[in-house]
């Protein structure tokens, strides 16, 4: 009888594994140009991202972008009618109708994790994309396909974006793992002009509505920037996802020496993707030394690699 109640006991906590993972703090922490991943837990579980969602917003605009020789600074986005079903930070106060460059949108998505600015940016690429195809139909719902293919060819296999934003709605809910936020957020950071947007700490941006221009100073809530070699990336909460962000950090390219003699720079950078971590500033900086101390030894010891599936986070780079 005790064996029985043993046997049943494992199983009810095998059913509610990755219940109880959900509720836990999900994190990696990977050197992004080798792909080492340094420190983990729970990183594939999947689970609500919150506005780190709005990195894949951003990677898809930019992309379009120099793809298509597109001046963000130049380029005017209006903001749809259904924006006013939205909630959350609206820093600028926009309202259907609105118009801002696709850079100063970007800027306050990315920023001020501005859920209307999101939401322009995927009607008007969306709209675009439709148009270079020939094809009609809901502009968002195409920008958020090239959400997920990009999430595909990222290898990001336990994501779904359902809308450019990341907030939760009834039966309509993204998900993503630390491990897949970690490639995406790679990518993106490969990216000079995301790079660029991260790493302001505030950005004055100008709004043109029925009674003119009106101008914000979109604040960034990533609180670690400025920090010694922090450049970015996002943050996000929800009460679904928790307090998320998404971390990246750079060093000074470390010297060596190869083969031939001749000497290279090699570049050093940490990315760090936190999930459902009530003080996710302070355990993120945590994580951040923990993550180079660990890169730091491996360097040493020449930077084995017995396992490539385990210990390397390959992201692709999908333009070359």
């Amino acid at each position: 009888m005790k064996g029985l109640f043993s046997s049943l006991f494992s199983a009810v906590l095998l059913a509610m594994g990755p219940v109880c993972a959900q509720n836990q703090e999900a994190f990696m922490v990977v050197e992004a140009n080798s792909g080492k991943v340094l420190i983990a837990a729970n990183s594939n579980v999947a689970r609500p991202v919150a506005s780190l969602t709005k990195i894949a917003t951003a990677s898809i605009a930019t992309d379009w972008a120099e793809a298509t020789g597109t001046d963000p600074n130049k380029t005017m986005i209006t903001v749809p009618a259904v924006a006013t079903m939205l909630g959350g930070p609206n820093p600028m106060a926009l309202q259907p109708g609105d118009q801002l460059t696709l850079r100063d949108a970007l800027y306050s998505a990315m920023l001020g994790s501005d859920n209307i600015a999101a939401l322009a940016i995927a009607d008007f690429v969306g709209k675009q994309l439709l148009q270079a195809r020939g094809k009609s139909g809901d502009p968002v719902a195409a920008f958020i396909v090239e959400m997920n293919q990009l999430a595909k060819g990222l290898g990001m296999t336990n994501t779904k974006f359902v809308n450019p934003h990341g907030l939760e709605f009834p039966r309509k809910v993204g998900t993503s793992t630390a491990a897949d936020m970690a490639r995406l957020s790679i990518y993106a950071m490969r990216r000079p002009a995301i790079t660029f947007v991260a790493r302001q700490k505030e950005r004055q941006v100008t709004v043109q509505g029925p009674s003119g221009s009106r101008s914000y100073n979109v604040k960034n809530t990533n609180e670690l920037l400025g920090e010694p070699g922090v450049i970015g990336l996002k943050t996000g909460t929800t009460e679904a996802a928790g307090p998320c962000v998404a971390i990246a950090a750079d060093r000074d390219p470390a010297i060596i020496t190869g083969a031939d003699g001749q000497k290279k720079a090699v570049p050093r950078r940490i990315m760090i993707v936190l999930l459902n971590s009530p003080d996710r500033f302070n355990r993120a900086r945590s994580l951040m030394g923990q993550g180079w101390s660990v890169y730091d030894r491996w360097s040493a010891a020449g930077a084995p690699i017995n396992n490539r599936k385990n210990e390397i986070l390959d992201v692709p780079n999908l333009r070359d």
